[in-house]
């Protein structure tokens, strides 16, 4: 607005100047005519004059006012100016101002959301905290109150185990308690095969502990297990059922925080199937869900000393152990078996048991000697004296075979997020010392005479017919034997719909791999030099398992072992037989001078009738029975089970009878036993106060075995169900 009205008054006053500048261009025009006018009429140009002087004067005065009022609009203007330039710079200062608080509004908006963001982050951490407070002090009450774990200067103890209330019955007896004998079951027609077992125990009862201390490098760990079903030499059921307390699993371990893990003590065997990777703690070991504390026929597994070296990954584990080794050694000994040193009962001195469980005396006829007697009629007779011989056949109640170097297992475990996966291999030593002159022949008839031979060569020198004589003992030729057995394996586990049902399958194949099996079969025989030979062994286990909710587990398993035959019998293999007797009589009256035309009675029709020759038209001998194929080996062809599968004249058959039928044998060693076997577990409450459990098992086994003499197998079945009622600690 100032600057218009300046504008407006310099355009007036411009407007002025040139009018009056106009009038005094006029008055001064120099042309004649102009200076003709006024001289005519100087009196009229002066009264013009003085208006025009008057006008200019006005014309002056308001010019000047118009100046001044200019000067002053102008000083106006520029107080307006500079009032506006002062307005603006306030404006601008306003406005940096008003940016500047808009900032900060916007900022302090921003500061207030992420203080009240703050807040309420704090106010959520303090809810937190109250509540982690809250917690960790009910923890502390809880773990004064009632802790899960105890500690001890830097170490944590975790006690465990439970109590168990359990029964078995069984259809057949097998005197095993709840723990199956499964190459024990007896075969039909065995005195204890007409007879069904009830027992009544608490002994699979169990206590654990465990031990850690935590490093900057690792964990150290030690930890014990227990229970009651050790067998003591006074262990009986008679009144206080006093059972020891065994060593079931007892190791130490380090484990490092890049996951190496050194174990020793022990464990269950590196080749049994875990659940995940490869650990030592118990609880991830894939036992079989039973309640009989032997698991099921086909399972791989021992528990004995280890020391392992393992290494587990993200997905998978390898590991290597060298573990105890004990050789199951069963054999076919019949006829002239060479003596062979493989190991002993314990040593009085040492830690191993030295006891017998029983001793079974045996008295053999070895010879025959000949005694001349008056009889009643007055002549003179050849009576046949037998001479006896008594062995006592001894039978440790543990034989520990003398052993050449550890076992090896080499163990991979995969984990692909499918399921477990491993293979594994094992490798074992065994030696021995062969003793080819200490044969079972020569232990019982060693350095006797052949009566017969003698008595033929002295009637009638160089006529004599051979026989056989057994040969005097000699330790000559003795030598150590040695060989490596081995077997590998394999298991896989599955789980499906939603981790509620899982399948597995387990296996091990290899010579000398019977103890490896849960029926532990032989896995080593004798051949007929007493050497050691291999029992090529099976064990194979297919399980399925159902958790249909959070307290119920069903389980279903078949599984067996297998224990191949080594037979070494053959038509050539060398026995002597018992010695038998008879009377020389020749038809000439001279024994022995012509083998050809005397006569023979046996010493037990002379015995029997008493003959009434004269001494001197008779002579009398004895001699052992020509060699005869023998039973060596395991599972042999040639081995007597006439008795077994007899199912008439069973009875009693005599001292420790067998319940086969009289004057028959039925002594087949186990080819295989199969079991199918399910059952469920129940928590009738699990929580912090423990764990309540029932549980039911039935199992269906059958022992067969090999086939012997005129192709006579044997066979054994027994239904068995478990109860089970234990408690848990939390």
């Amino acid at each position: 607005m100032n600057f218009k009205l300046k504008t407006a008054a310099i355009a007036v006053l411009a407007a002025s100047l040139v009018a009056s500048f106009a009038y005094a261009s006029s008055d001064k025009d120099p042309t004649a005519q102009g200076k003709k006018h006024v001289a005519t009429k100087k009196k009229e140009t002066c009264d013009a004059c003085d208006q025009v002087k008057a006008l200019r004067q006005e014309l002056q005065t308001q010019i000047d006012s118009l100046k001044t009022d200019l000067a002053e609009k102008d000083a106006q203007l520029k107080k307006a100016q500079q009032a506006a330039a002062d307005a603006q710079a306030a404006a601008d200062k306003a406005q940096a101002a008003a940016s500047s608080q808009s900032q900060a509004v916007t900022d302090n908006s921003a500061a207030v959301t992420t203080l009240q963001n703050t807040v309420t982050d704090m106010k959520s951490a303090n809810a937190s905290a109250v509540a982690s407070l809250s917690d960790d002090a009910a923890a502390i009450k809880k773990s004064i109150s009632s802790p899960s774990t105890l500690h001890y200067k830097s170490i944590t103890l975790t006690p465990g185990g439970f109590v168990a209330a359990e029964t078995v019955y069984r259809t057949k007896a097998t005197g095993g308690d709840i723990p199956t004998a499964f190459s024990a079951i007896p075969y039909e027609h065995a005195d204890a095969y007409t007879l069904s077992e009830f027992f009544g125990s608490a002994r699979q009862s169990r206590i654990t502990l465990q031990a850690d201390g935590k490093l900057p490098w690792g964990t150290l760990r030690g930890y014990y297990e227990g229970d009651f079903l050790g067998t003591g030499i006074s262990s009986n059921n008679n009144q206080s059922n006093s059972y020891v307390l065994r060593q079931r699993i007892l190791y130490a371990q380090a484990e490092t925080n890049s996951h190496w893990t050194f174990a020793g003590g022990q464990l269950w065997s590196l080749a049994t199937e875990q659940k995940k990777g490869i650990t030592s703690a118990p609880g991830d070991v894939a036992t079989p869900q039973t309640i009989d504390p032997n698991y099921v026929t086909g399972f791989v597994w021992t528990r004995q000393y280890g020391f392992r070296v393992v290494k587990n990954f993200s997905k998978g584990a390898v590991g290597v152990s060298i573990e105890n080794p004990q050789l199951v050694y069963t054999a076919s000994l019949a006829g002239n078996t060479p003596y062979a040193v493989i190991g002993s009962a314990g040593a009085n001195g040492g830690n191993y048991n030295a006891a017998i469980s029983g001793c079974s005396p045996s008295t053999s006829i070895v010879n025959y000697t000949d005694q001349v007697t008056l009889n009643s009629g007055g002549y003179y007779v050849h009576v046949p004296v037998p001479v006896y011989k008594t062995v006592n056949g001894c039978a440790n109640i543990a034989n520990l075979s003398f052993n050449q170097a550890p076992d090896v297992v080499l163990k991979a475990a995969l984990d692909p997020g499918f399921g477990h996966f491993e293979i594994f291999a094992i490798a074992g030593f065994a030696h021995q010392t062969i003793y080819p002159g200490e044969t079972t022949d020569r232990n019982l008839y060693g350095g006797l005479t052949d009566v017969l031979a003698t008595q033929k060569a002295t009637i009638a020198a160089g006529t004599a017919t051979t026989v056989l004589a057994a040969p005097a003992l000699t330790t000559a030729g003795f030598h150590t034997n040695s060989i490596i057995l081995g077997g590998v394996g394999g298991s896989l586990r599955i789980p499906l719909a939603q981790n509620k049902l899982s399948i597995g399958a387990k296996g091990l194949y290899g010579p000398g791999m019977g103890r490896y099996g849960n029926s532990t079969l032989a896995d080593i025989t004798s051949d007929a030099t007493g050497a050691f030979a291999p029992v090529h062994n099976l064990s194979g286990l297919l399980t399925v398992e159902v958790n249909p909710n959070p307290r119920l587990s069903l389980y279903l398993n078949y599984g067996g072992d297998y224990a191949g035959r080594t037979d070494f019998a053959t038509p050539t293999a060398t026995t002597l037989g018992a010695p038998s007797s008879c009377w020389i009589v020749s038809a000439t009256g001279n024994p022995g001078a012509n083998p050809a035309l005397d006569g023979c009675m046996t010493a037990a029709t002379m015995l029997a009738n008493g003959s009434p020759l004269a001494v001197q038209n008779s002579a009398y001998g004895a001699s052992w029975k020509s060699p005869s194929p023998a039973a060596v080996g395991y599972g042999s062809r040639l081995l007597n089970n006439s008795s077994c599968l007899v199912s008439t004249n069973p009875g009693y058959n005599g001292g420790a009878s067998t319940g086969y039928a009289p004057g028959g044998s039925c002594g087949a060693q186990t080819r295989s036993v199969q079991e199918v076997t399910g059952g469920y577990w129940y928590d009738i409450y699990k929580g912090d106060r423990g764990r309540l459990r029932q549980g039911i098992q039935y199992g269906y086994a059958v022992r067969e075995g090999w086939s012997g003499a005129s192709g006579i197998g044997a066979k054994g079945i027994d239904n068995m169900v478990w109860t089970t009622f234990r408690y848990y600690l939390p």
